[in-house]
């Protein structure tokens, strides 16, 4: 521990952690170019460097892009990131509400600390937790997909119905593309576009960032003047901050655990923490609306994913996510390779890791309260500049993904769409919710049949977490139900 905070205090790796930030930031903040991207663009650029100031850059980047993608989704209702989709529905109102300073502000801290929480966690329970993600096979992730699906009436709104239907559209999006068992293309129309299938990521700016410009230019009012906004005080007070204290504590825990799931990310964690955190409220009907809980629950997530994909990536040597995946190649570059032998041969290393993490999530606290009210001013620009900026972003966000033009046009398409969606009251939620994890819980569900001696759903009731994974998705889609039929009963005799 010593040798690796000596390695660490050094004003080079403070230097490079700063720059790692300050894009990580950048990056966070436009819609569409995701923290995968930024680490991915700047992993060649690292090789140079010492291994403890390439990471330290590397693991800023990660840690702040996936806070800052919480910024436009509270200014201008368009995520920065996948991860910050859930922090839209609650940030975004409280900054229709005037209280654009405080949602900024707890989407900062509980950024950070869930940042924190995960990786103290990481610092004392890398093994079990490690067993635990070793231990899923294919129909624990059929499993763990359905349970996020079975989240589609939590994010329906006012009708399930609607939801329901977004759903199932989504779902067959989902499926445009090669089979993933097969590689029988399958919708694509011999579209050599459509092969690899329509990723949400333009689907998701064209929904939320596109459709959210063009319902505002289509609703605005020419003679409206812009407004000096009052953005307020930033810290919560005592009463929010015990308010918020539970999804808080719930939420670093779950998404630590999810983090730890090779495959699952931020977007899928803060999504279940949500929905969730919903689930136990007292004040259910405030979730989406502006509740200072569910915006705790969806910032403490996005962060405190981090903690448990290093903890799968360093132990197992498995990729937690996306962006520990390429993480791994850097480390490799550096002659270390992430596993058990990282633990025997570079013990060093691995608490550098860990205090890199430590740093940056508090780095990450001081840029976001500090920086609060500068990223608020945009509320007093004039709202065509941001309209403006807005799909500007939107477009190089789509066509960075993959440097084509076709995902420009989906997300083009998907704004229209979405503004008709709107228009007719649609839920946006559960469409991006199917894509996410559509592919995973139909590659899953074919590969355990497979698995399966006679090719039937009695090999899921064999395996204890697929069954309790499963059982609590029943319970998530029956619960609801018979709560409204006992509530209806109640109001009729009463």
């Amino acid at each position: 521990m010593i040798d690796a905070l000596m390695q660490v205090l050094q004003p080079s790796v403070f230097m490079y952690m700063i720059i790692g930030v300050i894009l990580g930031v950048f990056i966070g903040a436009l819609p569409g170019l995701t923290a995968t991207m930024g680490v991915a663009i700047l992993v060649p650029l690292t090789f140079w460097l010492q291994p403890q100031e390439g990471l330290a850059m590397l693991i800023a980047i990660y840690c702040s892009s996936i806070f800052a993608g919480g910024i436009p989704a509270i200014l201008i209702n368009a995520p920065g990131t996948p991860a910050s989709m859930a922090t839209a529905w609650d940030g975004y109102e409280l900054n229709k509400k005037g209280q654009t300073g405080l949602a900024l502000g707890i989407n900062a801290i509980y950024s950070a600390l869930g940042g924190l929480v995960s990786t103290i966690f990481l610092l004392v329970a890398a093994f079990p937790i490690s067993r635990v993600a070793l231990s899923f096979g294919p129909p624990e992730y059929f499993a763990l997909a359905i349970f996020g699906l079975s989240m589609m009436i939590s994010v329906s709104g006012k009708s399930i119905a609607k939801g329901m239907i977004m759903g199932f559209i989504g779902l067959f999006i989902a499926t445009i593309g090669l089979d993933p068992i097969l590689s029988y293309p399958r919708f694509t129309f011999d579209n050599p576009n459509l092969l690899d299938g329509i990723s949400f990521i333009p689907i998701m700016i064209g929904l939320f960032g596109l459709g959210e410009v063009l319902s505002q230019i289509l609703e605005s009012n020419k003679k409206e003047k812009v407004k000096k906004i009052k953005v307020g005080r930033i810290i919560p007070n005592k009463q929010e901050r015990k308010q918020m204290r539970k999804p808080f504590w719930f939420s670093s825990a779950l998404s630590t655990i999810i983090g730890a799931i090779p495959g699952a990310g931020g977007d899928i964690a803060s999504l279940i923490s949500w929905e969730q955190s919903k689930r136990f409220s007292k004040k259910k009907k405030e979730f989406g609306k502006g509740s200072l809980e569910g915006l705790a629950a969806s910032s403490t997530a996005n962060n405190a994913v981090i903690g448990g994909a290093f903890t799968t990536m360093l132990t197992l040597g498995l990729p937690g996510d996306s962006v520990t995946a390429i993480l791994i190649g850097a480390l490799m570059m550096y002659g270390m390779q992430p596993g058990p032998v990282l633990f025997t041969d570079h013990v060093d290393f691995v608490y550098v890791i860990i205090i890199l993490l430590f740093i940056a999530n508090l780095i990450v606290l001081f840029v976001g309260l500090a920086g609060a009210n500068l990223f608020s001013r945009i509320m007093l620009v004039k709202r065509e500049f941001i309209w403006v900026a807005v799909i500007l972003f939107s477009i190089v966000g789509a066509y960075a993904l993959n440097n084509s033009y076709f995902d420009v046009w989906v997300m083009v398409v998907s704004g229209i769409i979405g503004v008709i969606l709107r228009k007719l009251d649609f839920p946006l939620g559960p469409l991006i919710l199917a894509l996410i994890l559509g592919p995973m819980a139909e590659s899953n569900l074919r590969r355990s049949l497979s698995m399966s001696l006679d090719g039937t759903a009695a090999y899921f009731f064999s395996r204890p977490i697929t069954v309790t994974l499963l059982s609590l998705a029943i319970l998530s889609l029956v619960f609801p139900v018979i709560k409204n039929v006992i509530k209806k009963y109640k109001t009729k005799n009463s």
